[in-house]
Order: structure tokens, then C-alpha cells, then sequence
């Protein structure tokens, strides 16, 4: 009898939405952000979220990081209720990379080593996981004294990756991943992530505008439209062509920016 994968995280009925005072200063709709969003995330889980500009995704995944608390509902990891968790340990669990690579002033190799530092790892032990993601992502050497403005975009991105990576936590958050890459880039970064479970039990949960690269990714796809969560779909099951022109249709009616 095959064994049902362990739910990770539980959204139950979350809402968010920011004070009259900031909604007025940033000309964000009157709607809440996100409303009454309910949904799982099993063990192994690849799941793509995606909608039309506006609709809530990155607001999504900074609440799975704590990085802003709900307005209404409640999330729980592994069946803890995340109010119940550290945040500084909650983020070791689920990880947050988000669209904004910032090095904070270090070289690649500072900016990759700095977390595994935080976990007490060994530098043998650093070098180690450095070694195998630099090689997972084709990263070259002579990247790694570089600092931030010494980086393209696209480079940017994927040492901002890479960041995410080389913790390997149970979860992880990705916004927007392989928007500033190439295609051929982008695709090997949906094939790693991909076998991230296989080969690390790492669930990923991933905001990504482009389709394409979403069906490749995903085995269950989130779409939200107007902060509410219009459909919850394996991904077997997903028309990605209707999909597509339903997203059009979305992105012409919405002019907001989350």
C-alpha cells in the first residue's frame, strides 16, 4: 500500500493586507492583498505559482518566511503553528530567494559561504557544498571574488540562487528564479530543481510568469488572480494553453505590481 507523502505546510484561510496609510502611499487596490487562501504542501511537492501581475505571488512567499505575519488565518509547518516557531529558525527550514539579489557589500564566495558559516559548518565542509552547487550550476572560479556591481543581471541571479541552494533546506521559496537567464540557462536550473528532492528532499515552491518553464517544473500549479486562489491543479490535469490566454487576458485587465 503506497504510503501518502507528509503534508509540510498548511495554509488555512490566509489573508494579508496592508494598513489604509501604506495602500494609499504605494496606490495599492483596496482589496486585500491575499484573501482566504487555502491550500497544502506535500513532502516532494514542485509547485508553481503563478498570475497576472499584481496578484499576490511574492506577497505569498514572504509570509511562508515570516518575512510579514497575516492578517487573518494561520500557517503550520510539519503541523506547528509558524507563530510557534523562531523566525531565525523557521528560515533554515524554509528558505526565501527572492527577486532581489543583494550581496551586501561581500564576494560571491563570502556571500555563498556566509550562511553554511551560520550553521557552524567546518570550512572543509564549505568548501564542499560550495564545490558541488558551483559545479551543479556551472558557476566558474573566477566569479567567486567578485562582488555585486562586478555581476550582470543574469549573474547576479544565479549566485542569488546558488545562495538558496547550498543551505539545501526542506523548502524551498523561489520568486521569479531564471527571469534575468538565457533559456538554456533557465532550463538547466528547472532540470536541477527538478531532482532537488531526489537527491536532497528539498520541496520547491516556485512564483514563475513564464509557462513554459512552470510545466516543465511543476507537479501541482497554484494560479491566483486579485490576491485570491483561483485554481489548485495537478499539473497533468492543467490546460497550459488556456492557461496562457487566461494570463494574457489577466495581465490586460490588471495594472497593479506586487
Amino acid at each position: 500500500m503506497e504510503t501518502k507523502p507528509q503534508i509540510q505546510l498548511k495554509i488555512e484561510q490566509v489573508s494579508y493586507a496592508e494598513t489604509l496609510t501604506v495602500r494609499a502611499k504605494q496606490k495599492l487596490p483596496e482589496y486585500p492583498i491575499l484573501q482566504d487562501i487555502s491550500f497544502e504542501v506535500y513532502e516532494g511537492d514542485r509547485l508553481a505559482i503563478t498570475g497576472p501581475t499584481g496578484a499576490g505571488k511574492s506577497y505569498l512567499l514572504r509570509l511562508l518566511n515570516r518575512l510579514y505575519e497575516p492578517t487573518r488565518g494561520k500557517i503550520y509547518l510539519e503541523n506547528q503553528e509558524y507563530q510557534q516557531i523562531r523566525a531565525i529558525e523557521l528560515r533554515q527550514i524554509v528558505t526565501l530567494v527572492g527577486q532581489e539579489p543583494k550581496l551586501l557589500g561581500m564576494s560571491v564566495r563570502e556571500a555563498l559561504a556566509y550562511p553554511l558559516m551560520l550553521r557552524s559548518f567546518t570550512k572543509p565542509q564549505i568548501q564542499q557544498r560550495l564545490s558541488y552547487w558551483l559545479e551543479q550550476l556551472h558557476i566558474p572560479d573566477d566569479w567567486l571574488a567578485r562582488t555585486e556591481t562586478q555581476l550582470s543581471g543574469g549573474q547576479r541571479q544565479l549566485v542569488n540562487l546558488a545562495r538558496g541552494l547550498v543551505i539545501q533546506p526542506k523548502i524551498l521559496l523561489l520568486d521569479e528564479p531564471t527571469s534575468n537567464l538565457d533559456i538554456k540557462t533557465a532550463e538547466r536550473i528547472i532540470k536541477i530543481l527538478n531532482q532537488l528532492y531526489k537527491k536532497h528532499q528539498t520541496t520547491v515552491l516556485m512564483v514563475n510568469h513564464q509557462l513554459n518553464l512552470a510545466e516543465n517544473f511543476c507537479t501541482r500549479l497554484l494560479y491566483l488572480q486579485q490576491g485570491r486562489l483561483v485554481k489548485n491543479q495537478t499539473a497533468s490535469l492543467v490546460n497550459w494553453s488556456s492557461l496562457q490566454e487566461s494570463l494574457k487576458q489577466a495581465e490586460a485587465e490588471d495594472d497593479f505590481d506586487f
